[in-house]
């Protein structure tokens, strides 16, 4: 369920908390059924797991991984107003194993050379952010690492990526991809 401002977080150690998220028209928080179809994909249980949160906004993507076990979350948000809520909302957790980075996104995977299990790519719609950021991603990947992507656009994917699931909710399409590495 989505409340206006707020996001629950659906699973894990903070299960049922909300979190406030700033009223803004470029917020699109991941919808409480799609993020309950994405985390049976990705298998619950995130222990262990490094998440990349491309594009934060609300952070509802990686607070869920953080509350299901990833040992490390890195949000990155290049809007200053979200950027104060996301750190509030660190706070009011206490999410020790999230950091957050104000930052564009592809600054941001330019100077990393940090390799994730799961990176979550929710850009604005129809900014051409993703295709933009998906060519860099394979170099941020741990071996059998996973990349989330959501968009209003359906994603016909280059030879770099294979659509390993795939689902639809109102206007919203959204994949799990992994690299293609016969491509």
């Amino acid at each position: 369920m989505l409340l206006a401002g707020k996001i629950r977080i659906i699973g894990g150690q903070w299960r049922s908390r909300l979190l406030q998220f700033p009223d803004d028209k470029s917020l699109r928080p991941t919808p409480d059924r799609v993020r309950e179809t994405l985390f049976n994909w990705l298998g619950q249980d995130l222990t262990g797991k490094t998440c990349l949160d491309l594009f934060a906004g609300s952070g509802a993507l990686g607070f869920e991984a953080a509350s299901r076990g990833a040992k490390q979350v890195t949000l990155v948000e290049q809007n200053m107003k979200i950027v104060r809520n996301l750190r509030d909302s660190i706070e009011k957790l206490g999410a020790s194993q999230v950091s957050l980075e104000q930052a564009d996104a592809r600054t941001c995977l330019a100077a990393s050379s940090i390799r994730y299990d799961v990176i979550f790519v929710d850009p604005p719609y129809k900014s051409g952010l993703l295709t933009e950021v998906l060519p860099l991603l394979p170099a941020k990947l741990e071996e059998n690492g996973v990349v989330y992507v959501e968009s209003s656009d359906k994603l016909i994917p280059d030879n770099t990526w294979l659509i390993r699931k795939q689902g639809r909710a109102s206007h919203v399409l959204y994949y799990l991809l992994t690299p293609n590495l016969n491509g």
